[in-house]
């Protein structure tokens, strides 16, 4: 994994020791002597981690976390903060500041190549939804609309419901969730190992608070290691509790997954505020993840009538064709045209128009089978897909089809009721190389045989 780190220190040998540890891992390491030159080169982009010492001259590394949270440019590059001082009210001042770890000198190097790995795979996890919904929705993610810029802990309170789940001990349990459930609004509850296998979207908590050995050596690793692959508990956030001084089993659960460690005994306040940190991280990446859905029903939803529209809908007959051909199976297309929908608008204005296909569009939607698709192309103009069915069957749906909307009222404002029809065309695929463009040419053709026949009517193609 390749990343840029940004190393900050006021002492040339420290930033060379930090330096030759970085690159042996084959990162691309940029050094600063200051926290204004940090800010500077922070700002002029392309950074991943920022590793700051703590005690610097002018800017203590503190203040310049805070200033880089503050700025929206900057505000969720993840920073790591080193000292000398192993104080608790040293790790809280810079947890408060935002920091996303805080490491001892001298810092042990498997802790912190942990710490950068797991670091790493979030920010490019935020940078994938990041340009993936940048580019479906045409605007800037991240701390703009889709989500509001990550402030530190201590400045923005932040909900979340937490889970702790450790071993036998349950006086210890019961101690700590008393302790935190001052500390936060939502609901701090014990819940168990099959419990946790068993949630739901709808029931995972936003943060889990996992032993590492649940009664037996590791069984809490092993647990983080299955809640990450569900589907409903992988993007929740994950706190391991280790002994004091385990830095290998730390880096084996940043690497499983955790979101961050803890060691014990740990204050109350740190802990609260590495789960503060987390939280923030998960509304943030949850945001992301919103918006970059968002962005993926826009591109195939048709807005007015909620069925797909033409650019999945034509990539759907692929797929099905390659299907078809691959199995052997058939598949039928019917190709749908309100008839003299001009006059609807002309007569009766735009409004009524939109009426009358997101109404059509619904009728259609409910007289076919769920594995059936029903979209729309253009227009007045609908398509439908019908894979696993023989000519006499997608003959009896288009017939179907066309009764249903004859049989549409729509009712105006002056109380009158308003009736539309529908002309179809029906073709199946063929086992040829062109398929899908084969079929919309003759589709196409029966389409207009049914206008030309009258209208309201269903109009089978004629296989060339």
């Amino acid at each position: 994994m390749t990343g840029r780190i940004l190393i900050v220190d006021d002492v040339a040998t420290n930033r060379i020791v930090m330096k030759v540890k970085l690159t042996a891992a084959k990162y691309d390491v940029i050094p600063a002597a200051s926290g204004q030159e940090a800010l500077t080169l922070a700002q002029a982009g392309n950074i991943d981690i920022i590793i700051m010492d703590m005690m610097m001259p002018g800017l203590t590394g503190a203040q310049t976390c805070e200033r880089l949270r503050a700025d929206p440019v900057t505000a969720s590059i993840p920073v790591i903060l080193v000292t000398a001082s192993d104080d608790s009210e040293a790790r809280m001042e810079g947890l408060s500041a935002g920091a996303d770890d805080f490491l001892a000198k001298p810092v042990d190097e498997i802790a912190l190549l942990a710490r950068v790995r797991s670091l790493l795979r979030t920010r490019d996890e935020e940078r994938t939804y990041e340009e993936q919904g940048s580019a479906l929705m045409g605007m800037e993610m991240g701390f703009g609309e889709a989500g509001q810029q990550p402030l530190s802990p201590r400045q923005q309170p932040v909900d979340g419901q937490i889970a702790l789940i450790a071993g036998g001990d349950a006086a210890w349990l019961l101690r700590q969730r008393d302790r935190l459930r001052p500390l936060f609004r939502e609901k701090v509850s014990i819940i168990g190992r099959d419990l946790a296998l068993a949630l739901d979207r709808s029931t995972t908590p936003d943060l889990f608070l996992i032993e590492a050995d649940l009664g037996t050596k590791n069984a809490g690793l092993r647990l983080l290691s299955e809640l990450k692959s569900r589907n409903a508990t992988r993007h929740a956030a994950f706190i391991v509790i280790l002994p004091a001084g385990d830095s290998e089993r730390a880096a084996t659960a940043l690497d499983l997954g955790a979101s961050d460690v803890a060691y014990q005994p740990f204050p109350v306040d740190e802990i609260a505020m590495r789960i503060r940190t987390q939280l923030a991280r998960k509304t943030r990446a949850d945001r992301m993840r919103d918006t970059l859905e968002t962005g993926l029903r826009l591109a195939v939803i048709d807005p007015l009538t909620g069925l797909h529209n033409r650019r999945y809908g034509l990539h759907h007959l692929d797929r099905v064709a390659t299907r078809c051909r691959a199995q052997g199976i058939r598949a039928g297309v019917i190709l749908m045209d309100l008839d003299h929908f001009k006059s609807v608008n002309d007569t009766h204005g735009h409004l009524v128009g939109d009426e009358v296909l997101s109404k059509a569009a619904q009728v259609l939607k409910e007289n076919v089978r769920g594995e059936d698709l029903i979209c729309r192309i253009g227009g007045e103009e609908f398509l439908a897909v019908l894979p696993d069915s023989g000519l006499s069957e997608v003959r009896i749906v288009a017939e179907r089809l066309r009764r249903a909307v004859e049989n549409l009222e729509i009712r105006l404002g002056n109380g009158s009721l308003l009736n539309v029809t529908m002309s179809l065309g029906v073709a199946m695929l063929e086992d040829r190389e062109d398929a899908p463009t084969h079929a919309l040419a003759i589709v196409d053709r029966a389409l207009y045989a049914a206008k030309d026949a009258g209208r309201n009517r269903v109009e089978l193609a004629a296989q060339v």
